[in-house]
C-alpha cells in the first residue's frame, strides 16, 4: 500500500515543500530510503522503527521503500521522523489517511516516540501559509515558534501516541493558541551616559544609528572604542513587526532561538573574533547555513580590531556591504541569505597602538606602519562611511563625574531622524528579501542609489565647491564622495532641515579619518 505524507526541508531561510512517499510492500523485509537524504535522515529509520514499537504500533516486516520527493533536492537533520514513521503508518494501514493531504508533519523521534523540537519551524510555518496548507503537526516545544504564523492550525503533540490520536479524532485536539509579542527591550543595554568625553565618538555614533552607517573608530588602547561601539544597539529603534519576523526566522534556522514563541525585539549585535574564517562571517558549509552577517540582519556586527582579521576573510564583506545580501553557491544549489547590517569596528592606528597620541610616543616604523594598513583596502574603506579618531581622554575626563547624554534622550533624536527617511522612501519600502530578487529597498539614508542622491540629496553651490576640494584633497573616489552626501543627508535629518548645507558636508567630510591619513 502506498502512502504520502507532507513535510517541508529548509534551503536557506526558505522552506520547500517535501512529500514523504512510503510504500509497504510483499517481499524480503528491509526499508530503503532514497530522495538524498543525509546521515541524519538515513538513521532515522532506526529511531522511527523503534520509536514505532516503544509506541503500541505494529512495525510491519515487509519491503518499505520511502522516497522523499523532490527527489534533486538534499534532505537533512531529523525532522523527517515523524512524517516517515507517520507514512509507515498509514501505508500499512494502522492509521486512517483523510488528514495526511492537509497538514505538515515534522520533527524528531526519540526511541520512546516522544517528539523532539527542530531548528527552521518559524519559515516552514510560513512557506505552509503561502502554500495554504491547512494546519501543522510538530513536538509541542515548536508549537508558539509556529503559532507566530497566523492563519494556521498548529498542533504541538508530545508523542507520536498523540499524534496518532490526533489523526484518529482530531476533534480531541485544541490548536495551540498564538500568541504573538515581542520579548521586553532588554534592560541590560548599556547606557551612553557612562561614556566619559569623546563627544566627537557620540556624535558619529548617533549619525550611524540615524542613517544606517557603517563606521570604524581608529584610536589608541583605552580611548573608548570597544565602549562606545557596544553602545550603539540601544540607540538604535526597535525592530518593526515585519523586521521582527525576519530576524526570528534567520535564528529560528540557525537554531539560535531562545524564546521559542516569541519574536526577537532586540537588533542582533554580533562580535566575531578576530580569528573567524570567511565561512563564518558569510555563511557556507555543504549545507549553506547563514553566517555573522546574516545573523546581524537588521543589526550591527561589530569587528573589534579591524586590522587583526585577515584581509581575505575583509574582502569577504565587500559584495554584501554593498547589496544586503549574500549568495552562496555550491554544487547542487545557490542559497540567498540577507545581509542587511550596520558595521561598525574598531582598530589602533598602528600596531603599537599610539601614532599620533599626545602623549606615548609611536615605536612602528613607516613601513611597520603601511603594512598595519595594507590589510584595509580601498574598496572596502570606501564602503565604511564613517572613520572617526577617538583620542586620549584628558586626564581630568577620567577623574571627573560629569557624564554624558544618556541613551534614551539621544535614542528619541535617532527615531526622529529615521522616520523621516522611512517617511522619504516609502515608495521605495518593499517586503522581505526583495532585494534578493534584484529589488532595491532603501529603509536608511545608507541604502539610497544614484537615483535616491539627485532626487534627495540636491547640492547648492557652496556645498558643491566644498565637496570638490574634499575629493580633490583626499583623493576620494566616487562611491566615497556619494557616502559623504549621504552622511550629509543624515546630519540634515537629525537637525530637521529639508535642505543640504555646506555646514552639512563640512561636518561629514570630518569623518573620513583614515583618508586623512593617507
Amino acid at each position: 500500500m502506498l502512502a504520502r505524507v507532507w513535510s517541508a526541508a529548509i534551503q536557506g531561510i526558505d522552506a520547500i515543500k517535501v512529500g514523504v512517499e512510503v510504500d509497504v510492500s510483499n517481499g524480503m523485509p528491509g526499508i530503503s530510503l532514497v530522495g538524498l537524504p543525509d546521515t541524519a535522515v538515513q538513521e532515522s529509520r532506526d529511531r522511527v522503527k523503534t520509536a514505532l514499537k516503544n509506541s503500541g504500533a505494529n512495525y510491519p516486516t515487509k519491503r518499505i521503500v520511502i522516497n522523499l520527493a523532490p527527489a534533486d533536492l538534499r534532505k537533512e537533520g531529523p525532522v523527517f521522523d515523524l512524517p516517515i514513521g507517520i507514512g509507515i503508518l498509514a501505508a500499512s494501514g494502522q492509521i486512517p489517511t483523510e488528514l495526511l493531504d492537509d497538514y505538515l508533519f515534522l520533527g524528531e523521534l526519540s526511541l520512546d516516540g516522544s517528539l523532539r523540537p527542530v531548528a527552521g519551524v518559524l519559515p516552514i510555518a510560513a512557506a505552509a501559509k503561502r502554500l495554504g496548507i491547512m494546519g501543522l503537526v510538530l513536538p509541542a516545544d515548536n508549537a508558539q515558534e509556529a503559532a507566530v504564523v497566523q492563519g494556521l492550525r498548529v498542533y504541538g503533540l508530545e508523542d507520536l501516541r498523540q499524534v496518532m490520536s490526533f489523526l484518529q479524532n482530531p476533534d480531541r485536539f485544541v490548536p495551540t493558541a498564538p500568541e504573538i509579542k515581542k520579548a521586553d527591550r532588554a534592560a541590560h543595554l548599556s547606557d551612553l551616559r557612562d561614556v566619559k568625553g569623546q563627544a566627537h565618538g557620540r556624535r558619529a555614533l548617533e549619525i550611524a544609528a540615524a542613517g544606517g552607517h557603517n563606521l570604524v573608530f581608529v584610536g589608541p588602547p583605552g580611548s573608548g572604542k570597544t565602549m562606545l561601539a557596544r553602545r550603539l544597539p540601544g540607540i538604535l529603534p526597535d525592530l518593526s513587526f515585519s523586521e521582527a519576523l525576519e530576524v526570528t526566522q534567520i535564528h529560528s534556522v540557525a537554531g539560535l532561538l531562545k524564546n521559542r514563541g516569541m519574536l526577537i525585539a532586540d537588533r542582533p549585535f554580533r562580535a566575531p573574533h578576530h580569528s573567524a574564517s570567511g565561512p563564518a562571517l558569510v555563511g557556507g558549509g555543504s549545507f549553506p547555513r547563514p553566517g555573522e552577517i546574516s545573523l546581524a540582519h537588521r543589526g550591527v556586527m561589530f569587528l573589534d580590531e579591524l586590522t587583526e582579521f585577515k584581509r581575505d576573510v575583509l574582502e569577504f564583506l565587500r559584495q554584501p556591504l554593498e547589496d544586503g545580501f549574500v549568495t552562496i553557491s555550491r554544487t547542487r544549489q545557490s542559497v540567498t541569505f540577507p545581509a542587511q547590517f550596520t558595521l561598525i569596528a574598531s582598530t589602533n592606528p598602528c600596531p603599537c597602538g599610539y601614532y599620533g597620541d599626545s602623549i606615548q610616543a609611536c615605536t612602528c616604523s613607516p613601513r611597520q606602519r603601511e603594512q598595519y594598513w595594507a590589510k584595509l583596502s580601498g574598496p572596502l574603506m570606501d564602503r565604511i562611511d564613517l572613520q572617526v579618531a577617538v583620542n586620549r581622554l584628558r586626564p581630568e575626563e577620567i577623574t571627573g563625574n560629569a557624564q554624558g547624554e544618556e541613551t534614551a534622550a539621544v535614542r528619541q533624536r535617532v527615531q526622529a531622524a529615521r522616520q523621516i527617511s522611512l517617511t522619504r522612501f516609502a515608495d521605495r519600502q518593499t517586503d522581505s528579501f526583495a532585494c534578493a530578487q534584484g529589488e532595491r529597498p532603501v529603509m536608511c539614508n545608507a541604502q539610497m542609489q544614484s537615483a535616491d542622491l539627485q532626487r534627495w540629496c540636491q547640492l547648492d553651490e557652496a556645498s558643491r565647491l566644498l565637496l570638490e576640494k574634499a575629493i580633490e584633497r583626499l583623493g576620494l573616489s566616487a562611491r566615497a564622495s556619494d557616502r559623504i552626501i549621504k552622511v550629509a543627508r543624515t546630519i540634515a535629518d537629525l537637525a530637521g532641515e529639508g535642505n543640504l548645507r555646506s555646514s552639512h558636508i563640512a561636518e561629514a567630510v570630518q569623518y573620513r579619518t583614515i583618508d586623512r591619513m593617507q
